[in-house]
């Protein structure tokens, strides 16, 4: 009877102490109710995804001006309502969108059409079921005969090739912001961040000391991650190796800046891990790290390439696979070093000993 007596006053006692710290009840028990509300709501009557596709036009029907075949090609498909039918004159930009998951496949004009798209992208099979369709009720013909396929799989056009990026970018943030919060959370909740009030420590010596030590984890991240992408996976590097390292350099700094605000004044380690995972969650859905940002509303492209995980995505992407140099990316280079500038000064504004 005692043993059970103890174990209950011990129950008891982690649950007073759980109520007692707002910011844990808020994180753990309020914010996931108000995350499943929102979600419930923004998805409750979703339609059915509209899935981009492009008609190649040929290049005989382009130098005349004619492009006959391409609109009768792409006024079948469009019988589909579900088909986004655009035409394209130029081959090379449509193999581009297709790379980078701006369409979902691409048909060009033929007897029998070809229809090309990569497989390993999630959308490609429910692309191919949908073209083919459009294509059978048009031609009435079999199926064997009414469309060809052209499996993308060369080097760069894979979507390991366009995801690899993303990966690697949301691990940079990751382990900026998690590697970093944790470990100035331990140590308030510790009490080990007060006891240096009494130091001759400086506020910004102290923060900048967390951004240096993630240089050497980087180097490590880079050796393994980068080595399995670019030697196992076979992900080009068709940039300048020392720009790829740049980004990442500037990448990491960005989201340890964030790391550092998003707990300066967490008390618990409840309290910041939930702060974190609201900074993280959205760019994990918005920057483009799965699939292109580009799916969604264009009148929130603006607000979505000035997040730091979508400029730090498109500048390995842009290094990577398009060969940009360093003009190329400084747009995202700038959008990350503003996140890093401002996310710091105010680290040092708000950061307390206490």
């Amino acid at each position: 009877m005692g043993r059970v007596s103890q174990f209950g006053q011990l129950t008891r006692t982690r649950i007073v102490l759980l109520l007692r710290e707002p910011e844990a009840v808020f994180w753990i028990l309020v914010f996931p109710l108000l995350l499943t509300m929102v979600l419930g709501w923004a998805f409750r009557d979703r339609s059915p995804e509209h899935l981009p596709v492009a008609v190649l036009s040929s290049a005989e029907d382009a130098a005349r001006g004619e492009d006959s075949s391409a609109e009768q090609l792409a006024e079948k498909l469009a019988a589909d309502p579900l088909l986004d039918v655009t035409i394209s004159t130029d081959s090379e930009m449509t193999r581009e969108q297709l790379r980078f998951g701006k369409i979902a496949a691409y048909v060009e004009p033929g007897d029998p059409p070809t229809l090309s798209l990569d497989p390993q992208r999630p959308d490609a099979e429910i692309a191919r079921l949908r073209l083919e369709r459009a294509l059978l009720n048009s031609a009435r013909t079999s199926p064997d005969s009414v469309v060809t396929f052209n499996e993308i799989r060369e080097t760069g056009s894979r979507y390991i090739d366009w995801l690899f990026p993303g990966i690697l970018g949301m691990n940079l943030m990751g382990t900026g912001i998690w590697g970093i919060g944790f470990a100035i959370a331990d140590m308030r909740q510790k009490k080990l961040i007060r006891r240096l009030l009494v130091t001759p420590m400086r506020k910004g010596a102290f923060l900048l000391s967390f951004l240096s030590g993630r240089l050497v984890f980087l180097v490590i991240e880079l050796a393994l991650i980068g080595g399995f992408g670019f030697l196992i996976l076979r992900v080009p590097l068709r940039g300048s190796l020392i720009v790829f390292l740049v980004i990442c350099i500037v990448g990491m700094v960005t989201f340890a800046s964030l790391g550092l605000l998003t707990v300066t004044r967490a008390r618990t380690i409840e309290g910041a891990s939930g702060l974190m995972n609201l900074v993280v969650m959205p760019m994990w859905l918005l920057s483009g790290v799965f699939f292109s940002y580009e799916r969604f509303p264009e009148v929130l492209h603006p607000i979505l390439r000035a997040l730091p995980l979508t400029a730090l995505n498109d500048a390995l992407r842009a290094n990577a696979l398009e060969g940009a140099n360093l003009l190329g990316v400084l747009p995202q280079l700038g959008v990350m070093a503003g996140w890093s500038l401002v996310t710091f000064a105010l680290s040092l504004a708000f950061f307390r000993w206490e």
